[in-house]
């Protein structure tokens, strides 16, 4: 197998958390930047990354990267460039791009330029005039940052958030890959109880199954590389048993969701569905005053609203003093809170133990942690 370089984008803030599971897969050669992480590999690597990471948007692969100030030279390195080696002469090879801090600011003239580029480089090694682009898609990005020009191949198709089991949305959805990061990032242990209290349309609780059960987030969607003639089929097939024999599918989970909002609960009953899981995470309508539970130790994971694209800042507030009437309660629990509403802990009555910054879309948010005591050694729950 061929060394790769591969490329896995990230939203903004996720970064470690993309390189930790790359680590966990087993590549150890990689390079951390703003939004993505780079990371060595073979075609082998390609298919177990975008299986199995929870947290990335995509994986690409790395074609050149170069400086470049004017578009002739964009021209002749992208052309200088080995595309055959992964393009066949049936090829469909749309490019996009974008450009942040550049002197080539066009981003249309940037995506014509390498298109043109590609194609004089294939007519070169096919010893062709025109190329019908009725095979296998290999979507082509350009990414200019300061003059630095990145060219990547994506592998993933369908964004890795796209899991296969939220054809429907509801309203301000918060994105699979953010969710997992969610739980990730609470240390929330498979044997202790997890609540969201605003479940909405049940990513939260849904990703944290998939991460109880150590179920490969993409086992059961495909991917635009897996029509590639580069990638024999066998390397998928065994990236995927694998995945089946990591997943814990009997695993005992204790995953709660409740909200206020009829049919997103439906929707969240339905995804949970489509996602398998049925007898593994409980829902209820419940308004969040309302909330109990039995059990200690817990860890409370959620995506309250914040006032901005769903209500009033006012209903926000009110929704966040509810919940901090409900964690004080729930003495020995975590509470985990993402939301873009500053000093959350005027609600909360407790200062937060930890703050990381995120985005959901578009959106600055910061990640609020208000940790609980450790559970002991013996059984905790009651």
């Amino acid at each position: 197998m061929a060394k790769i370089e591969l490329i896995a984008a990230t939203a903004f803030g996720l970064e470690s958390i993309v390189a930790k599971e790359i680590r966990n897969l087993g590549y150890e050669q990689l390079e951390v930047e703003n939004g993505r992480v780079k990371f060595m590999s073979n075609e082998e690597g390609l298919c177990r990354s975008n299986i199995w990471l929870r947290c990335a948007e995509r994986i690409g692969i790395k074609i050149g990267e170069f400086s470049a100030r004017s578009f002739e030279e964009l021209f002749q390195q992208t052309k200088a460039l080995p595309w055959e080696e992964w393009l066949p002469v049936d090829a469909c090879f749309p490019v996009s791009g974008k450009s942040v801090k550049s002197q080539l600011h066009s981003v249309p003239d940037c995506q014509a330029i390498v298109k043109k580029a590609i194609v004089e480089r294939l007519k070169d090694v096919y010893g062709l005039n025109w190329f019908e682009e009725s095979g296998p898609l290999y979507a082509i990005q350009v990414a200019l940052l300061k003059d630095t020009v990145t060219l990547t191949i994506d592998t993933s198709g369908k964004g890795l958030h796209k899991r296969g089991y939220r054809e429907l949305a509801g309203e301000a959805p918060l994105k699979e890959t953010l969710a997992a990061a969610m739980v990730i990032l609470s240390y929330w242990k498979v044997d202790r109880v997890l609540l969201d209290p605003f479940c909405g349309t049940g990513t939260i609780p849904i990703e944290a199954a998939f991460i109880g059960q150590n179920r490969a987030p993409g086992i059961k969607r495909n991917f635009s590389s897996e029509k590639w003639p580069n990638i024999p089929k066998k390397y998928w097939d065994k990236a995927r048993e694998e995945a089946l024999d990591f997943w814990r599918r009997d695993e005992a989970l204790n995953i709660y969701g409740s909200d206020i909002d009829s049919n997103a609960l439906q929707l969240a009953r339905v995804n949970l569905k489509e996602a398998g899981l049925e007898d593994k995470i409980y829902f209820q309508k419940l308004p969040v005053k309302e909330v109990r539970s039995r059990f200690r130790y817990g860890h409370v994971i959620t995506n309250p609203p914040y006032g901005q694209r769903l209500g009033s800042l006012d209903q926000a507030e009110e929704a966040y003093k509810e919940l901090g009437a409900v964690f004080t309660s729930l003495e020995d629990w975590s509470l985990h809170m993402l939301t873009s509403v500053p000093k959350p802990e005027r609600f909360i009555n407790k200062r937060w133990d930890k703050s990381r910054k995120l985005y959901n879309g578009r959106l600055e948010c910061h990640y609020y942690q208000f940790f609980g005591p450790r559970p002991p050694k013996k059984d905790y729950q009651e």
